[in-house]
């Protein structure tokens, strides 16, 4: 598990130093304020390590970092990740806990075009694999994202969302590695109200006797299969880290509470070592965190990095644990905001 974080000039991130962190971690800030951006950064360097002397791949770690950021940032340089207006490089340091050990850092400057040569590692090569859950879903239209990268090799879907792509291409295992990893994902089923299906070369979804292909299902269906989907095919196993950009995106408050709660569940065990890392902008994934975090003696402290824009336009940062209370952030005020304004008009609405 990834336990603190550390960077400086990382595109609209001047500066980040991130610790302790826990088994579920959350983002929160206005638009355009680089959670995603941070999320990007975190998967691209896991993934390196996860991907360095996987099999027969003979690639150096530079090699892979470099194919990881590039099809990630999508950047004809990787110099052009570093923030601009400093002559300073960019740097990125995760230091790892909970039996790993170990440090993973990097950095280059804006003339880096195609190699990035300052990387040190003293952590140890993963096994298992990271997830990046992105705010829209993927499953319905997978074929066609890898398509535009396996066929195409063009710009326009991001490495994470390739990565999705192909773990969501078709069954494996179809079962999940553990038993609370089996419970979790009958509760997902439980959520939707039916099963995902691989059959004649495609996901589909039964509800009953009844079978839709997966295009006639919501958004938010989709978005809980595609979590059932990784816990079955053994995409998601022990300590590996999932990403989770916006989960609100198209799902009802009432199963946005029960797939948060499914999340704290996957977290529980130590023995599966996952990890999470949120970013939100709503107010009800906030809350029920904070509520998960302040549940009982050992539920997780969530620590919550809260980023904001200074009236100079520059990213600012600090950060706190849920389980201490909830932080002063822009979710929280514009819900302020308008309890105050329906007092002030009264019966008007």
């Amino acid at each position: 598990m990834i336990n603190s974080l550390e960077l400086t000039n990382f595109g609209p991130l001047p500066s980040i130093s991130w610790s302790p962190l826990g088994r579920i971690n959350l983002i929160i800030g206005p638009n355009d304020c680089g959670k995603t951006y941070l999320l990007r950064a975190l998967y691209s360097a896991v993934r390196t390590l996860e991907d360095y002397k996987r099999g027969q791949d003979p690639r150096e770690m530079s090699e892979i970092l470099f194919e990881k950021m590039y099809w990630t940032f999508q950047a004809a340089r990787v110099g052009e990740i570093v923030s601009r207006g400093t002559l300073d490089p960019l740097r990125l340091k995760l230091g790892f806990w909970n039996g790993e050990g170990g440090e993973f850092s990097y950095e280059f400057d804006h003339a880096a075009s195609r190699t990035i040569s300052e990387i040190r590692c003293t952590a140890n090569r993963r096994q298992s694999l990271s997830v990046f859950l992105p705010s829209s879903e993927i499953l319905s239209a997978h074929a066609v994202i890898l398509a535009s990268r396996e066929r195409d090799r063009a710009f326009g879907f991001d490495e994470p969302t390739i990565d999705l792509a192909r773990w969501l291409r078709g069954p494996q295992m179809m079962r999940p590695e553990t038993a609370e990893f089996a419970v979790c994902r009958q509760n997902l089923q439980d959520l939707m109200g039916g099963l995902i299906e691989y059959e004649d070369g495609e996901w589909v979804f039964k509800k009953g006797s009844q079978r839709f292909s997966m295009g006639e299902t919501s958004e938010g269906i989709k978005k809980m299969a595609t979590l059932d989907v990784l816990l079955g095919n053994r995409t998601i196993t022990r300590g590996s880290t999932i990403f989770m950009d916006e989960p609100e995106n198209a799902m009802h408050p009432r199963a946005l509470s029960d797939l948060l709660d499914i999340v704290a569940a996957l977290c529980k065990s130590k023995e599966n070592r996952l990890q999470f890392f949120i970013t939100t902008h709503s107010y009800f994934v906030l809350k029920r965190l904070h509520l998960i975090a302040t549940s009982q003696e050992d539920a997780p402290a969530v620590p919550t990095l809260v980023l904001s824009r200074s009236e100079d336009g520059a990213t600012r940062w600090e950060q706190c644990k849920l389980k201490d209370g909830m932080p002063d952030n822009p979710i929280i005020d514009e819900s302020i905001r308008l309890y105050e304004e329906k007092i002030n008009q009264g019966d008007s609405w």
